[in-house]
């Protein structure tokens, strides 16, 4: 007897629901014809299916995410660092409370508690002519964002092969939800062929019929909604084996819209205004952004991380104020619509020689209008890179708040914690550095408004 199993995933949603009723749609009608037809489904995802620059999600804090997935009866996810490193230890403890589903993250442990409940080494999926389907995975591996908010994160494809061995011989068929990226999956294939299907996320890329690597197959479905995935295994029952192995993508934007698909969107923007538009404080004048150099805003924005930092100087840029924060009643709607980046603070200690030298390459002067997509931040273009504290004359003199640099001294900045990934500062990843948890940037300002305009 051959079995023909289907597997649809979803990956990488950010909270981007534009196209989520249609997609789920799509999903359901599927499942009810493959089951008419004696085919087994099943429906997986991949993990960052949050993401709090989303206003719904922020204002449920993940919540109204869960769900949506319990609604549309997913079975097992993964997490990805929008779950497991946006929220605080307590909240992310008991995001999945409720769920109707299985989380499954091999290498993830809690260090405050016992570990949730709902967090699961792997699963075994049967379908109903008996084949076993052993579910692992692993989500990436952010160190030290993980242990600053109270958990502890392994390294990944270590434990997943760990995991594949000790399932291999009481299932079928394994497969592994990867939140790691296209890069660790191509060599968690190399290194454990014994694993049949890799479902790719986290990196964003895209395999329109997956790919294989060492007869496993990678699956990648982009991004924020761009594709519903769909797996098929043909499995033999008499030869113990998979037979075949096929993924498609299908294009959601192109699915058919679901019935009442638009006003279910306002729904959620008027049900997450409804939460946070409870005003925090009044500001008396407006603060305009700016974009290519100093604004009101950004003035406001620097005596609020010099009172929470106790900095030397500030690095930030000009890009991470998306509205002018307007006259009269502010509330956590009107922050999130200025500032709506899952961005942290960072304060890195620095020779007054390095900052010498950061100076300098800030001052490129091709990031300002740079589209930069990913590393928090989600405005429109970057902007200028403004330095507060930090300058130059043109004798090339350096100062930091008015007095000539010392060289060997060590200064504290404050920047945000994109900068510390390595894409505009290399040598960021090696300086000592504390990054300031769970607080956002707007959490972060929103406080010091209060505190300064109550």
């Amino acid at each position: 007897m051959r079995e023909t199993i289907h597997i649809f995933h979803t990956n990488d949603l950010h909270s981007h629901f534009t196209y989520w009723k249609r997609s789920q749609s799509f999903i359901e009608t599927q499942r009810r014809v493959l089951a008419q037809r004696g085919e087994v489904s099943f429906l997986f995802d991949l993990g960052d299916h949050l993401d709090r620059s989303n206003m719904y999600t922020e204002a449920t804090l993940g919540k109204g995410n869960i769900a949506m997935l319990n609604d549309a009866q997913y079975d097992v996810i993964t997490i990805g660092n929008n779950e497991g490193i946006t929220l605080p230890h307590d909240v992310f403890y008991h995001l999945y409370d409720d769920a109707k589903f299985e989380v499954v993250v091999g290498n993830l442990q809690s260090d405050l508690e016992g570990n949730p409940k709902w967090l699961k080494p792997f699963t075994i999926l049967t379908t109903k002519y008996g084949t076993k389907i052993g579910v692992i995975a692993a989500t990436a591996r952010f160190d030290i964002f993980y242990k600053e908010l109270g958990w502890c994160v392994e390294e990944p494809r270590e434990i997943l092969t760990k995991l594949a061995l000790q399932l291999h011989e009481q299932v079928d068929i394994i497969v592994c939800l990867s939140h790691l990226g296209v890069t660790e999956d191509e060599l968690l294939a190399e290194e454990c062929p014994i694993i049949d299907v890799i479902f790719g996320a986290h990196t964003h890329h895209i395999f329109p019929q997956g790919q294989m690597v060492n007869n496993t197959l990678l699956t990648g479905g982009g991004k924020f909604g761009q594709f519903t995935g769909q797996l098929t295994i043909h499995f033999d029952h008499e030869l113990k084996k998979i037979i075949s192995k096929t993924d498609t993508l299908h294009e959601n934007m192109l699915l058919p819209e679901a019935e009442n698909e638009e006003k279910w969107l306002q729904n959620l923007q008027k049900e997450a205004k409804e939460i946070l538009q409870q005003p925090a404080f009044t500001s008396q004048k407006t603060f305009h952004k700016e974009w290519f150099h100093r604004s009101q805003l950004s003035d406001l924005f620097a005596q609020c991380l010099y009172d929470y930092t106790k900095a030397d100087c500030l690095m930030f840029n000009a890009g991470i104020f998306v509205e002018n924060m307007n006259k009269g009643h502010i509330s956590p709607y009107n922050i999130h619509k200025i500032l709506p980046h899952p961005i942290n603070i960072c304060v890195l200690q620095l020779t007054g020689n390095e900052l010498k030298e950061i100076f300098i390459q800030s001052e490129n002067e091709e990031w300002p209008r740079l589209e930069l997509k990913g590393l928090g931040f989600r405005g429109i273009i970057f902007g200028k890179i403004l330095n507060y504290g930090l300058s130059m004359n043109k004798q090339r003199e350096f100062f930091i708040q008015g007095e000539r640099m010392i060289p060997t001294k060590v200064y504290r900045l404050a920047t945000l914690d994109l900068f510390t990934f390595g894409f505009f500062f290399p040598s960021f990843k090696y300086a000592k550095k504390q990054y300031i948890l769970p607080e956002f940037i707007r959490d972060i300002f929103r406080e010091y408004c209060e505190k300064t305009y109550n």
